[in-house]
């Protein structure tokens, strides 16, 4: 715990943000609010999502498709840009976050807020007007979930932070879905499921490998307040939910044979990569680096077997007729 009170100060990181400067005049370029918005994550969010609209069932015209798919990108952008207004502060002490255009100063605090409230009104109100009100409610609580929820509460206050937090980034496929349908059913909440338990052992294995730079920012990780071995612990743990989770669609019915091989297939690599970081020990941590790495490569193959499995025939066949 002694980690904790180290660091940047994070009681008050609105003050923070005015220490960068929020009256002086702004050196950002194009690039500069690109990245306040994510793109890496974005692409994530908009693929899931993408996966989410093509097995849907029913009919949409392919304007309103790439709506959705737009606003929820710009969504997920606005949601970027105020996790870097909030978190300026700590950004600035971590090597991996030092570099942003918060903590650079090229983008001043309240630029990052304007940005960010901006796209989030754009994406939402455009969603709603011109797909459907659930499609742009759900995405509306997605970035108050990731924003107020995660950021400005968990990643502060528990090692849970991860845990809970993750559903900000399990709801895109929802969302998309909603798009079509303008409802849910059990279908993409397990896509929700999947990224859900996806997502602590994906971030513990890099925190595993981070846990200097999360101790001097002042959050508390689970390796930060629990050690490594319970935070190894914990990651086979849910390695052990996901795994049948992401097999779950094929014996549901929800995919076919080449879906249910390919989670086998993958999961085992994900359980077997979990093993290895149980008994990796400090400082050796290519485990951590390598499941960390696999788990991305994880999910990108279970929703793309998915959407070409599922989806993109069907989705083409929708659009074309």
């Amino acid at each position: 715990m002694s980690h904790i009170s180290e660091g940047a100060d994070i009681r008050n990181p609105i003050a923070a943000g005015a220490r960068l400067g929020l009256a002086e005049p702004s050196l950002a370029s194009v690039g500069d609010y690109i990245a306040l918005m994510k793109p890496r994550v974005m692409s994530l969010v908009v693929f899931t999502a993408l996966v989410g609209l093509a097995v849907a069932p029913g009919s949409l015209h392919p304007v309103t498709g790439f709506t959705a798919l737009l606003c929820i990108a710009v969504g997920a952008g606005a949601a970027g840009a105020l996790n870097m207004w909030y978190d300026a502060d700590i950004d600035a002490v971590m090597t991996r976050t030092a570099r942003r255009p918060v903590p650079m100063g090229r983008v001043q605090p309240g630029e990052a807020l304007a940005f960010g409230l901006t796209l989030a009104s754009f994406a939402v109100v455009v969603l709603g007007l011109l797909v459907n009100v659930l499609a742009a409610a759900l995405l509306a609580f997605t970035i108050f979930f990731y924003v107020a929820v995660y950021t400005m509460w968990l990643k502060r206050s528990t090692p849970q932070n991860i845990v809970i937090g993750g559903a900000a980034g399990a709801f895109p496929p929802m969302i998309g879905w909603a798009a079509v349908t303008g409802s849910l059913s059990l279908e993409p909440v397990l896509l929700f499921m999947i990224i859900f338990f996806w997502t602590p052992p994906h971030f513990w294995a890099l925190a595993l490998y981070r846990t200097e730079d999360y101790a001097r920012a002042g959050i508390p990780m689970l390796p930060v307040v629990a050690g490594d071995a319970s935070t190894r612990r914990h990651i086979l743990l849910y390695t052990l939910i996901l795994v049948p989770i992401g097999i779950a669609p094929w014996p549901l019915g929800f995919a076919g044979a080449l879906y249910g091989i390919t989670a086998i297939v993958s999961g085992t690599i994900m359980l077997a990569l979990a093993c290895q970081v149980l008994r990796e020990r400090r400082p050796a941590e290519r485990a951590s680096r390598h499941l960390f790495a696999f788990s991305i490569l994880y999910l990108f193959l279970l929703f793309a077997v998915l959407l070409v499995e599922r989806g993109w025939g069907g989705l083409l066949a929708r659009w074309a007729a």
